[in-house]
């Protein structure tokens, strides 16, 4: 009995002792946090600010407008058919690589030899520059193109479409780019995920007379839910700021069809010259991604 408050008495003497430490080591960290704090968020904040002025981006005034940049977004048809695009890629894209990356996943995660070469093949797409790769696949999708020629090899003439230069198909040439490559990412998490089940849960399950499909409902998927809160945040964000795969495969065109919110940001404030607009875009961008991925962890967390 008297050893407790002894013990506790001699926590508390050691917790005093590392109070000093720990203030210490706060303020060595204090030479990164300052440029983190000016280089991201101070510059992020007075962006915002040329949201609600008329800058040009050279001139030294910039006149107050309040809400115009905003209101001039919403009725422009271009941007609304950028944001339209922006969510429609982004939705679709992280549906799809996620399927494609589970069920990669769940393919390589057996003691096959060639599962390495496998794994590595099927990330590669990740990890190369999204424009090099964007200006290859404009290469296979041109109507002159790769897919052209075979379909023409194989008797389908009648098939050869004007993939990119097509209203109607361009977005989804961009969609087919932004899932090849996502799918290597998501596999990789799901990999991760998946070798952190215990083999005797699943061993458990099967002994209980459970199929793959309830095995993997019941079992694998509940335990795979930080894998997937992951798998899901990490393309939203990378696809809601979709832009060098536009700029590579359409540049947006044609006749603006293939436009993003991305797109826009660039093309206000470098190309027409109208910063201040282009800074409303570019703010609103932000609040949606910051929406859009915290709505996503709070619901996936609470599963």
């Amino acid at each position: 009995m008297d050893s407790a408050p002894a013990g506790t008495g001699g926590a508390v003497q050691a917790t005093r002792r590392t109070i000093p430490g720990l203030r210490l080591s706060r303020l060595w960290a204090l030479p990164a946090l300052i440029p983190v704090f000016l280089l991201r968020y101070l510059a992020v904040g007075v962006g915002a600010y040329y949201a609600f002025t008329s800058w040009n981006g050279v001139s030294v005034q910039a006149d107050f407008v309040g809400l115009a940049n905003f209101r001039r977004l919403f009725s422009d048809e271009v941007a609304r058919q950028a944001v339209w695009n922006t969510l429609l890629l982004s939705s679709t894209a992280v549906i799809l690589s996620n399927v494609f990356g589970m069920l990669l996943a769940l393919s390589l995660n057996r003691l096959l030899r060639t599962r390495q070469l496998l794994r590595s093949m099927f990330f590669a797409p990740f990890a190369m520059t999204p424009l090099a790769v964007s200006y290859v696949w404009a290469y296979i999708l041109d109507y002159d193109g790769l897919l052209n020629r075979t379909l023409g090899w194989v008797g389908l003439s009648s098939w050869r479409h004007a993939w990119i230069g097509d209203p109607d198909t361009a977005i989804w040439t961009i969609l087919v780019v932004l899932v090849w490559q996502l799918s290597g990412l998501c596999m990789i998490i799901y990999l991760s995920g998946l070798q952190g089940v215990p083999e005797e849960v699943i061993e458990a399950s099967e002994l209980d007379g459970a199929g793959q499909f309830a095995t993997f409902r019941h079992v694998l998927l509940p335990l795979l839910n930080p894998a997937i809160v992951v798998a899901v945040a990490l393309p939203t964000i990378m696809t809601l700021r979709v832009f060098d795969q536009v700029i590579g495969l359409t540049n947006g065109g044609p006749a603006q069809a293939t436009e993003t919110l991305a797109t826009q940001v660039y093309r206000q404030s470098f190309v027409s010259g109208d910063y201040g607009y282009g800074a409303a875009i570019a703010l609103m961008l932000t609040v949606v991604i910051a929406v859009v991925s915290l709505a996503q962890i709070f619901i996936l967390r609470r599963r």
